[in-house]
């Protein structure tokens, strides 16, 4: 992520002010929640906490956009679809380990649903349309998936894209897959970077902008 392409763009955006601004504006590409419908078919409201995992480019960005709604008690980052023997950092930028940058989220189904961590995920948190690609990192460890965490969670996702896919939401056809594999939380310098990191470029230029437009698409579940 940073040692690709984060750190070279974000070092010239830096340098003639562009970050700021976006900000200000909220226009940083992606930052705008695309309008769909609420899931038809979604989880029953089960007692305890339940986990998601889902993958779609940064896992700062989408650390950062699903720690703000409403019933997430906790989100790691992580890696998910390759092995544990090759789930560092340094391994998986370098785009030859088949993991996802991912983030596992930890959430109580009787406050927020299953379907409705999928709708953000599908309206704001990323864009399910490009491949291999989300904002400025490109390559297969940005990718858009889900992780069903069970027979029913991969109901509901398989449900939930066909449904989307119905009202042509989007600009172009859904690229993201169902796959299945264990994830591994990411080192410690990437949890909760968001938070610990409220000026660093990327934030500011990236992921302030889609907390933002989250908020003010979801207003009644973001916290």
């Amino acid at each position: 992520m940073y040692q690709s392409m984060k750190k070279p763009l974000l070092a010239t955006l830096a340098a003639i002010g562009i970050a700021g601004a976006f900000i200000a504006t909220g226009t940083a590409q992606g930052a705008r929640a695309v309008v769909i419908p609420a899931v038809k078919t979604d989880l029953p409201a089960a007692p305890g906490i339940q986990t998601a995992v889902l993958a779609g480019g940064c896992f700062w960005t989408m650390e950062a956009v699903f720690e703000h709604v409403k019933g997430v008690k906790a989100v790691t980052t992580g890696y998910a679809g390759g092995t544990k023997a090759t789930a560092t950092y340094d391994q998986v930028s370098a785009e030859t380990t088949r993991h996802a940058e991912a983030i596992k989220i930890a959430y109580d189904p009787r406050v927020v649903s299953y379907g409705t961590l999928l709708r953000v995920y599908f309206s704001i948190a990323h864009d399910p349309t490009t491949l291999n690609r989300q904002g400025p990192d490109s390559g297969t460890s940005y990718r858009s998936a889900i992780f069903p965490q069970s027979p029913a969670q991969a109901q509901v996702a398989r449900a939930y894209i066909a449904q989307l896919g119905a009202t042509h939401a989007f600009s172009g056809p859904i690229v993201t897959k169902l796959e299945t594999g264990a994830f591994y939380p990411a080192e410690a310098y990437h949890q909760n970077f968001y938070d610990r990191n409220p000026t660093h470029p990327y934030v500011v230029m990236w992921d302030k902008p889609k907390v933002a437009a989250f908020r003010a698409a979801f207003p009644t579940i973001s916290s």
